[in-house]
This record gives C-alpha cells, structure tokens and sequence, in this order.
C-alpha cells in the first residue's frame, strides 16, 4: 500500500511538472532571483497575495513563448485591498513627512539591489532591449532619491495680509487614496514616479499594472512589500492589482475613494478615465498619446540631429510616448539627411532585447502587428512614399517589424494619429513659421526638438508662438526626459505633469490658511458690518 501511495505521489508530480512545462519563465535565473513563479498572484492587498479572477498568460513578445500565467483580481479581493489602504492611510498620513521619505529612499535602494535582474525582466517580458530596462529602473531609483529630498521641502507660501494681527500662508496635505494606472511601455518607472511622490507627501497607492507585462508589475511589488514589512509598516500603503480588459480597472476609475486617479496609456481610454473621474470632481493626472516631432534647420548639426533621431524614433521599437514619429527638415538639408537616415537604418540589429549587440526588440504584442500594417497601408494610399522598412517580419518567431521611413505631405490623416510602432513621417519646410506650425496642427502635445546652433531660432521655438508641447527640446531627442522637471503634455496628452519640479502639487489638497492672533475682527476689503 505505501509503495503504491509513494508511485501516485511521484507520478501526480510528473504530470504536475509536464503540465506546468508549457511555461519557460522558470528558465531564467533572474525571474527567480525576482520570486516568479510558473504560477502567480495578481493582487497583493497589502496583507496577502491573492488573485481568483481570470487568468492571464505572460508572452515573451521576442519568442512567442508563454513565461508564466498569472490569476487576477476579483470584485471582493479589490473590496478588500481598498479596506486595508484606508487603514493604512490613517497611519501613514501621521508619519512626519521627512520619515516618509526615507521609506521612499528604502524602496529606491531595494529597486537598486535588484536592478539588474529587473531590468532584464523588463527585457524579456516588455521587449525593449537591456540597457533601455536597466534605464527604465534607474529612473525609478533616481526618482525615489528625489522624493526623498522633496519630503524636507514641502514647501507652502507665506502671504502678506491686509489686516492687522492676521497671518496668512498655505498647507499641503495628502489626498488620501491614489490609483495609479500604468502602461506596458514603462511598466516600472511610471509607478517610480508616482507612487515616490505620492508617498512622500502621505498618500497611499493602489497600483493596476498593464496585464501585457504582469510579471514586471508582480516582481515591482514584491520588491517594494520587503521595504514596508522591514519597518514594520503595513503593506498596503502600495497595493497591487491585475485584470483582462476593463473589470477592475473600470471598478478603480469609478471609486470615489480614490481621491485621484494617474493614468498612462491611450488618448481614447484617457479621455473616459477624465470623463468618469471629473463627473465626481475629482483629480486626474493623464499621459496619454504622443505624436513627436523634431525640427530639423538649415543650420543643424546633422551629424547630431542624426544620432539623436535614431535613438528617438527606433529606441523601444517606437513604443515609447515621446518616440519621434515625424521629422520635419529644412528642404536645402532634405536630401542629405535621409539618404543618412536610410543608410543608419540599414545597419540596425534587430533581435533578441537580452543579446548586447540589439538595438531593435519586437513589439509587445500581436496586435500591434495589424497597427503597423495598417498604418503603413492608410500612409500609402494619402500620398506616403516609403523610403526605408514597412514589412512585417515573418521569419522569425515574434513581434518584429522593420524600422520605417515614409516621405509624406504633413497634413495627411495618418501623420496626426499615433502608431504604437517604430514609423517615421518626413517632410519638408522652408521658413522656420511653417515648420513650427507643422509640429503644432497635431491634437497631441507632448514632446518636440528642434536641432539649430541660431539663438534666433532657439527663443522662437521655446516662445508664445513657438512649440505647444509639455517638453519644448534643443539638440536634444523628443524622448529620454530626466526626471527633475515635470513631464507630461499639453491638448490630447491630457495635461498632466509627473515626477520633477513642483508635480508633487497633484497629489495634495491645499488650503489656504488664515490665522486672527489680535483681539479685534477687521475684515478684508476694508468692508465695515455693524461694530466688526
């Protein structure tokens, strides 16, 4: 009898690993290294793991394979988490603001302890190649640094009062709970920059990673739920939920807990996130499209402008909000620059995001496969010459495309939508006027550069009649912003601001005070009512 208990038991754990041998994320050493397993959790409620919704399956967008499945969040297990971040709050809000930001600088700190194997995680599950992930979670170390130094200067202002013996200045305090929506193409900074600052100033976070990348979201949770269980701090001042489609995403935005909802994503979903949260008058911080153009001048340095264009427009395999997506040259420069571009375009790797010698990864997912093509297809039937690219590539597993470079009139239809893909519009312009109206006639508004050595050029680009974007660039590429000025966009980017400068601002309520320390009542305006 027991040996034949002892056989069962053997063969049940054959047939448990062959069934589970379908998923290769337990190949990878620093998977592990992160707690990933074949099979995980996709709601963590700040006192345990859970996850009994539906499931979802990692891909690895450079090979097709499936890395591991992950169980998502329920209807209840999100009453739950929610629950446990009001309780949290009301101890975290108690902390004085210094202490909470050297929590912050704790999870930077952990970030970096695992920033190598996060960063290839990033890689493999995200796509973008290895440098670009060990970046990705650089910005998130860097971000927690500088939340921690903004916790000793929350700073209100002093007012001068017209009555005698009153005093007049601001307060900033927290909001309360956040809800923090992420994108698959920073699946890890974009929570950096928020939940720093959100902490720091006394909130507390509910995350929704995108269900494309959820292991990188899982892996950033578990790193940040060491640092709270170290100081004895309760786990849900950062919560952590996963869902397919709109389930409890939808369920986030419409909570009127949630003082304020961040969301980085599509222009279409921000424009209802916006319309569902204002109807309660609540706040919102939204990155959404990007539609980015670099300004190339007579006078550029092309050598420059060229480096910078192929980083910006190939850089993530296009997929980056601030990727350069038209490019805008001086017509007596035209023919030089693309024949360099082309010839640039032709040496790029292209290939697995872990091997050193890529520069192009694929795209996230299949989907994306039928955005490029069609964009492709709408481009040539406005008027769109293509130059370099515009094929998918079939042969190899994957989500891989060739870079693209298509000559085409600045007013067509497709060059004022937003591909997700690494597609660059050219065009012409003569006088710096035109070429200035042409980067603002899109609905989008978030990133732009201009490459000149002319001063005169320089000030009119960044002046009242000059770029309308959130970030206004010099010789510079669109994307790869730092993070000690405030990032976000203006029109259809949704006007947010994240990260540096005073972004913290968005996760407070300010109240303007005014203290009566005299013994009579004076009135402001001078307005006399009886005796005062």
């Amino acid at each position: 009898m027991l040996s034949s208990i002892t056989t069962f038991k053997s063969s049940s754990s054959i047939l448990l690993r062959s069934l589970s041998s379908k998923f290769t994320i337990s190949k990878y050493p620093f998977a592990r290294e992160l707690g990933l397993k074949e099979t995980n959790l996709g709601c963590f409620t700040g006192k345990r793991w859970c996850g009994s919704g539906k499931k979802l399956i990692s891909l690895n967008p450079t090979t097709d394979e499936q890395l591991a499945e992950v169980y998502t969040t329920t209807n209840e297990e999100y009453e739950e988490t929610v629950k446990n971040m009001e309780e949290a709050f009301d101890i975290w809000a108690d902390v004085p603001a210094p202490k909470r930001g050297d929590i912050v600088k704790q999870l930077g700190e952990a970030f970096k302890s695992k920033k190598e194997s996060l960063g290839k995680l990033i890689s493999l599950e995200m796509g973008k190649i290895y440098p670009e992930g060990l970046g990705e979670v650089q910005e998130t170390i860097d971000v927690c640094d500088y939340a921690c130094g903004l916790s000793r200067m929350l700073n209100g202002t002093v007012f001068p009062s017209e009555r005698e013996n009153h005093s007049m200045f601001e307060m900033w305090n927290p909001l309360g709970l956040i809800g923090v929506i992420t994108a698959f193409n920073f699946p890890n900074a974009v929570l950096g920059w928020n939940a720093s600052l959100a902490l720091a100033t006394g909130n507390v976070c509910m995350w929704k990673g995108a269900s494309t990348v959820p292991l990188i979201t899982i892996a950033s949770m578990k790193i940040m739920e060491k640092v709270f269980k170290q100081n004895g701090l309760p786990g849900a001042l950062c919560t952590m939920i996963l869902g397919s489609g709109r389930t409890v995403g939808e369920k986030l935005i419409r909570d009127k807990r949630m003082k304020l909802i961040s969301f980085t994503g599509s222009t279409e979903i921000g424009r209802h996130v916006a319309e569902v949260v204002h109807t309660d008058f609540r706040s919102t911080i939204l990155e959404c499209g990007g539609n980015n153009a670099i300004i190339v001048c007579k006078d550029a340095n092309i050598k420059l402008a060229l480096r910078a264009i192929l980083f910006a427009a190939v850089g993530t395999a296009g997929q980056r909000c601030t990727t350069t997506r038209r490019l805008i040259i001086h017509e007596s420069r035209f023919d030089e620059f693309i024949t360099q571009m082309v010839k640039a375009y032709k040496t790029i790797p292209m290939g697995n995001p872990l091997d050193s010698t890529t520069l192009l990864g694929p795209l996230v997912e299949k989907k994306t496969l039928k955005e490029y093509s069609d964009a492709i297809e709408a481009a040539k039937q406005q008027g769109g010459k293509i130059l370099y690219g515009g094929h998918v590539v079939t042969s190899r597993p994957g989500n891989f495309v060739e870079p693209t470079i298509i000559e085409i009139p600045h007013d067509a239809p497709i060059v004022h939508e937003e591909t997700f893909a690494p597609i660059l519009y050219v065009m012409k312009f003569n006088e710096l006027e035109e070429a200035i109206k042409i980067n603002n006639e899109v609905p989008q508004g978030l990133s732009s550069s201009m490459f000149t050595n002319d001063l005169k050029n320089l000030f009119q680009w960044m002046g009242p009649k000059g770029s309308d974007c959130g970030l206004v660039n010099c010789n510079i590429p669109t994307s790869g912003a730092e993070i000690g000025g405030a990032f976000g966009g203006n029109k259809e980017t949704g006007g947010g601001r994240e990260s540096g400068s005073d972004s913290w601002k968005q996760y407070c309520r300010r109240s303007t005070c005014t203290i009566n320390h005299g013994t009579k009542l004076p009135l402001a305006q001078g307005i006399k009512f009886g005796d005062n």
